[in-house]
């Protein structure tokens, strides 16, 4: 998984490309825990996902935790209906706030 990272105003917007999995996860999750607690906002841009394992909703959950414990936003954007079809058969369409 490719992240490119890009800070606007006081939201951090993370580009994500690939697979987001086991091997690619750990990664993300280092760099949304960081900007969270540092009382920024984040939104995710699915865009360029095409498969997301438990371990990609792992971090998602824990992205989304962190967020309302720091009083900033995790918010998806770009998600494709197959990637939402995951969210909603996991429950994580109710979870997380997804924009279309």
């Amino acid at each position: 998984m490719e992240i490119a990272r890009a800070e606007k105003e006081s939201e951090v917007l993370f580009a994500l490309s690939g697979r987001l999995d086991t091997g690619s996860s750990p990664k993300l999750q280092n760099m949304l825990v960081q900007d969270i607690e540092a009382g920024k906002s984040v939104a995710l841009d699915f865009a360029g996902v095409s498969y997301v394992s438990s371990a990609g909703l792992r971090v998602l959950l824990i992205g989304e935790k962190a967020a309302k414990k720091n009083a900033v936003r995790q918010r998806l954007v770009n998600v494709s209906a197959e990637i939402m079809e995951v969210f909603e058969m996991t429950g994580f369409a109710a979870i997380l706030q997804i924009e279309k």
